[in-house]
């Protein structure tokens, strides 16, 4: 409804009391002024000013709109602060949500990194394994997804979304320290069938059951359990072992407990997932650098 000149020249004749010595302040031609001010009563729909001899002085409505100008004029200048603030990578805010062993070892450098250079920008972290992850992207929930696919389960993503890879993630197998298998450098997934295990999340139990199956055994599934913490303990106590990500190896926790690669090599893709939109977003084109970066460091080493 309104023009935003318009608002900053009616308040600038409101402080100055005339045409004329707005014009002086703009920089503009009385003429100009008087322009401005006829297109912005039609926008109104009603006179502004009421001319009494050389005096000039505001109707109701004029009034009214006096009230408001500054505010006004000071909302756009908070706005346009804002958007150059985020354009410029002072501020801005980026909603992630990522799997338990991404948000342990990728998340916290790429964080860490991130409020080194920008401090202004905050990033709110939320947990979750996919596909629940993917769905929270595509109804806006949050902006980038950390997730994993396993190429043996033909997992569809979203068409919505656009997929930026970051790293292979090697399977390993988590065994109580002592295991036979745990004096090798690698483990024959056929050779520990009769063994009891621990499975993860739907995803990655769906991708264990798969791999078992390719090698012509059902696992005994002891327990069943997202958290990393308690899969550890129970292998450290001898309860069963569990096949998890290599990501997992830079956080164990219990001296009793090992980690071997699996041999043959398995292995999960990790990316991050966004809408098409959001890679042009600033604040979240950096956040992917950063997280970029940090995968390729580990896939180094």
């Amino acid at each position: 409804m309104f023009d935003s000149r318009h608002i900053r020249t009616f308040h600038e004749v409101v402080r100055a009391g005339s045409y004329s010595a707005a014009a002086r302040v703009l920089g503009y031609t009385q003429p100009a002024i008087t322009q401005q001010m006829k297109a912005l009563e039609r926008s109104v729909g009603t006179p502004l000013f009421i001319r009494t001899g050389r005096r000039m002085r505001l109707t109701e409505a004029g009034e009214a709109l006096a009230r408001h100008a500054e505010t006004i004029l000071g909302s756009i200048a908070a706005a346009q602060e804002q958007m150059s603030a985020l354009t410029r990578l002072r501020a801005g805010r980026v909603r992630m949500c990522a799997f338990p062993s991404a948000g342990a070892t990728l998340v916290p450098e790429a964080l860490a990194r991130l409020s080194s250079g920008h401090p202004g920008v905050r990033v709110e972290l939320q947990e979750g394994e996919p596909p629940d992850s993917l769905r929270r992207v595509v109804a806006g929930e949050c902006d980038i997804s950390l997730a994993f696919t396993y190429p043996g389960l033909h997992e569809q993503v979203p068409e919505e979304l656009v997929e930026i890879p970051l790293l292979e993630d090697q399977l390993t197998v988590l065994l109580p320290t002592g295991h036979p298998m745990a004096r090798r450098r690698a483990a024959k997934l056929a050779e520990l069938s009769e063994e009891r295990w621990i499975a993860g999340c739907l995803r990655c139990r769906t991708n264990f059951l798969h791999e078992c199956a390719e090698l012509g055994f059902a696992p005994d599934i002891a327990f069943t359990t997202d958290d990393i913490l308690v899969v550890q303990s129970l292998v450290a106590e001898g309860l069963g072992i569990a096949m998890m990500p290599g990501l997992v190896l830079s956080f164990l926790v219990h001296s009793k407990v090992e980690g071997r690669a699996l041999d043959p090599a398995s292995r999960r893709q990790v990316s991050a997932y966004v809408l098409r939109e959001h890679l042009e977003v600033p604040a979240t084109a950096l956040v992917l650098e950063e997280l970029r970066t940090v995968a390729g460091r580990r896939v180094g080493c």
